[in-house]
């Protein structure tokens, strides 16, 4: 980060989902460290697909340096102490290569109809992950525990979150934090707000490393999406269809920005705090695209073709994923990082997860870093 609160680089990381059969996972993994990415993430929900924790181990074999991790993981499917024992485990077999970003829980809690955990448990789960799978004692109900086995462990923990109070959280704790979407006017608030917890907690937020994180498709060479398709681009592939294709991830952003729309309200002049005092100044880019949001059913979760994301528009796919031509993506990432981005981790759940991962380690992440943006 320097001075000014830009980056000084742009790493790129990828968010897998674990499906069946596993060792497509692991190809995946593999081939995104070839094409130059620094970070492997998949979701986290146990029953939903593979268990992750297994697979990270497969991933570490294959690879020689990229870093592993949920995107995220909760404190209320294991206990806080397993995922500290996990961590610890994979770095000591593999090297200090992994990280934990960690939120309060959603479909890996929903569909067992289960509650996402309290920013006061958040907060406890951060502090105690980070202590056990970084070699030292924490306090945990009541007694000191420590692993013995895992002195030179290190495990970041990476905060996700949305709302004021877990973006403040993310300031005051997280060793990072994880914004699931890319429209830049949410980023720009988000990364303040985080920023400025940080800062009133007596840290330097330059420590705070920001991750953002979405859909990325990758079409033709022209803004229809058609074209030849070189360098692994879907060229066949229309804008529209892409659209299409990463739709799900507004509906999934769309659950936790309800949660915030019912209790701050629906937008930055609508806010109320306790006593009727003026609330979190939540901004409407953020709030208002959930107005014609009625139901979401978690079997289709971070699915394509989700049928319950009719009310999220192509201009929302637009703002919050990076959609089309190569250079429509170098754009917006060169933008973010100016406003501060550490790390674009792109999701590819869609039907072309191969063509987009080889137009980014082809042509996208080459051409960001002839700009001297990206880590070589």
């Amino acid at each position: 980060m320097t001075a000014a609160g830009t980056a000084a680089r742009l790493d790129l990381g990828v968010v897998l989902q674990t499906n069946p059969p596993a060792w497509r996972v692991v190809d995946l993994a593999r081939r995104a460290e070839l094409h130059g990415f620094s970070h492997v993430w998949t979701f986290d929900s146990h029953l939903l697909w593979q268990e992750p924790f297994v697979i990270y181990s497969q991933i570490l074999s294959a690879t020689h340096r990229v870093t592993v991790g949920p995107m995220v993981t909760n404190p209320a499917t294991r206990d806080v102490t397993v995922t500290a024992s996990l961590f610890a485990t994979l770095n000591d077999m593999f090297g200090n290569r992994t990280v934990c970003g960690i939120g309060r829980g959603d479909s890996a809690v929903r569909v067992t109809n289960g509650k996402p955990v309290t920013l006061t448990e958040l907060r406890a789960a951060v502090t105690t992950i980070r202590g056990l799978a970084g070699g030292r004692s924490v306090e945990y109900h009541g007694t000191t525990l420590h692993l013995p086995w895992a002195p030179d462990s290190r495990t970041p923990v990476w905060v996700a979150a949305y709302g004021p109070r877990a973006l403040a959280l993310a300031g005051e704790v997280g060793d990072g934090f994880i914004l699931q979407l890319a429209d830049p006017d949410i980023v720009a608030w988000s990364i303040d707000a985080v920023r400025q917890a940080a800062e009133q907690a007596g840290r330097d937020p330059a420590e705070v490393t920001i991750c953002v994180a979405a859909p990325a498709y990758v079409t033709g060479d022209s803004a229809s999406g058609t074209g030849t398709g070189t360098g692994g681009s879907a060229g066949g592939r229309s804008l529209a269809h892409a659209y299409d294709q990463c739709r799900w991830f507004g509906g999934m952003v769309g659950n936790h920005v309800a949660e915030i729309v019912a209790r701050y309200g629906a937008g930055e002049s609508t806010g109320a705090g306790p006593g009727g005092d003026a609330g979190p100044r939540i901004p409407r880019a953020l709030t208002d695209f959930v107005a014609g949001r009625v139901d979401y059913d978690y079997n289709e979760h971070g699915r394509a073709g989700n049928t319950h994301t009719a009310f999220v528009s192509d201009e929302i796919v637009d703002r919050f994923c990076l959609v089309g031509p190569p250079e429509r993506h170098v754009e917006r990432l060169l933008e973010l990082k100016a406003l501060g981005v550490d790390q674009f981790a792109l999701y590819l759940q869609h039907d072309a997860n191969d063509e987009t991962l080889q137009a980014y380690g082809e042509l996208v992440r080459p051409a960001v870093q002839e700009a001297g943006r990206v880590r070589g």
